[in-house]
């Protein structure tokens, strides 16, 4: 990341003209700034023995943003010129009036970067990763003869992002993303299962692309769809169930975490909101969203409104310590933003957002937790799922799970939900265990039509009485 120099492909706007037009936007507005952006974008795509589906994509704009109060203007356009940039002040300004606020403070500006300013792509040959992605099919085939299908893809990003705030303040960042993913089908007397594994990070590719990295992601989805081939129907009650580590924190993530976003909590729209210094969660229950762990894919070197992000504890020990705020938010409720204003591209104004949320870990031993569950079921894997964010209320669909009998790991089932709310979950866990891990580079989190990449993880958990639905008795 640097701040000695303006924006590398706005070659026809000058830094001093910028700020001016800026400044003037803004003049009575509490906060705002511009945001400027390129990205690029490749996806290559094999399936069912050949190559699917292959894209590129090249964006470049600007938003400009003026915040007073509640209010915020935005405008933005795929045209970087004074002309285009003062066009956007004026519609900014027609939604803040004129004059009445103060600017808000400087936002501080990180000087170190927490991925390396490359472009994860580079230098690797369309070929090579189509070849790549043929050893791939070969190799998930040759496996198993009841592999019948093979889908894997490789997907690389590029965003450049400078930030110009109104007191001066200027900061770039590169930003990288990569990805692998595998997903197959086998088939036994006329049964289908699927099953699919795949990751990545703010990385280049070419570590995605060895075989120390793909083949076992290609195992791991075999073995998932081989588990649920035998599998049986789901139970359904309400009953105990234990979850695995690493991406059923997807779980935490949207059951719990979106209530934790300053916007929600400031309209008094979460289950969380007022709740700030009280028991939320069970004793030995921390909740924390980190935006500074490097080459994640949640991870940010800088906000989306020139931040920093933090390491910010939400929960501690089972009581509500904080929010994730950005700058509008932050400044309503008066407290300092934490690093967690997000938004999908230029043509969006940032919110409150998630990066890297997770639980740590306990104490407990994760195979002690598995052998104190008496009736229940243990979910290992996660599909989609819905919440609502005012009351937490979650159904989650499972992709592994096991039936579980006096601490005994029985048979694998299908069909299984998971239905509860985030708040009342939080209170029932029982054990936490001393393995937590990170999901492999998978996630994606919307909110209010934006889409931003996000990473969850926590360790084995026991939630007392949570609703399994299925379609067998319990």
């Amino acid at each position: 990341m640097k701040r000695d120099q303006f924006d590398p492909f706005a070659q026809s706007l000058d830094r001093d003209e910028a700020l001016t037009i800026l400044q003037d936007a803004v003049a009575g507005a509490d906060d705002g700034e511009l945001f400027f952006e390129r990205t690029t974008a490749e996806t290559l795509v094999f399936d069912d023995g050949r190559l699917r589906n292959s894209s590129y994509t090249a964006n470049r704009g600007f938003g400009l943003r003026a915040v007073r109060g509640e209010v915020t203007g935005y405008a933005h356009s795929t045209e970087i010129t004074k002309e285009s940039l003062r066009r956007a002040a004026e519609t900014a300004r027609l939604a803040v009036g004129a004059g009445g606020g103060k600017l808000a403070d400087p936002a501080p500006m990180r000087a170190a970067s927490l991925y390396a300013a490359i472009d994860p792509a580079g230098g690797i040959p369309i070929a090579r990763r189509i070849e790549l992605l043929r050893e791939i099919d070969a190799y998930a085939r040759a496996r198993d003869p009841r592999v019948v299908q093979v889908t894997a893809s490789i997907a690389s990003s590029l965003q450049e992002v400078t930030i110009l705030r109104p007191e001066g303040g200027l900061v770039t960042d590169i930003r990288p993303m990569a990805r692998l993913n595998v997903a197959v089908i086998v088939e036994n007397n006329d049964r289908r299962e699927s099953g699919n594994h795949g990751g990545g990070g703010r990385v280049s590719l070419d570590g995605l692309m060895e075989p120390a990295h793909w083949q076992p992601a290609i195992d791991e989805a075999l073995r998932i769809a081989l588990v649920n081939l035998r599998s049986v129907p789901a139970p359904a009650g309400v009953m105990d169930v234990v979850l695995g580590p690493g991406w059923p924190g997807i779980l935490l993530h949207e059951a719990v975490g979106h209530g934790l976003e300053g916007d929600f909590n400031r309209k008094k729209a979460s289950a969380f909101a007022g709740l700030m210094g009280q028991r939320v969660a069970a004793p030995g229950v921390t909740v924390v969203d980190d935006g500074t762990i490097p080459d994640r894919r949640g991870s940010l070197s800088v906000d989306d409104e020139g931040t920093p992000p933090a390491r910010n504890v939400l929960i501690e020990d089972g009581i509500l310590v904080g929010y994730m705020q950005d700058r509008q938010n932050a400044r309503l409720m008066g407290v300092e933003p934490t690093g967690n204003g997000r938004r999908e591209s230029y043509a969006h104004a940032p919110m409150p957002r998630m990066t890297n949320t997770y639980m740590p870990g306990g104490d407990a031993d994760p195979a002690a937790i598995l052998s104190d569950l008496k009736d229940g079921i243990y979910a290992v894997g996660f599909g989609g799922g819905q919440v609502d964010i005012t009351n937490g209320k979650f159904v989650f669909s499972c992709t592994e799970a096991y039936r579980v009998h006096n601490g005994q790991i029985g048979d694998s089932i299908r069909g299984a939900t998971l239905i509860g709310d985030g708040a009342t979950a939080l209170q029932h866990i029982r054990a936490v265990g001393n393995d937590m891990a990170l999901d492999p580079g998978i996630g994606n989190c919307g909110k209010q039509g934006q889409w931003v990449p996000v990473g969850v993880g926590q360790p084995t958990l026991m939630i007392g009485g949570l609703t399994v639905g299925g379609s067998a008795k319990g």
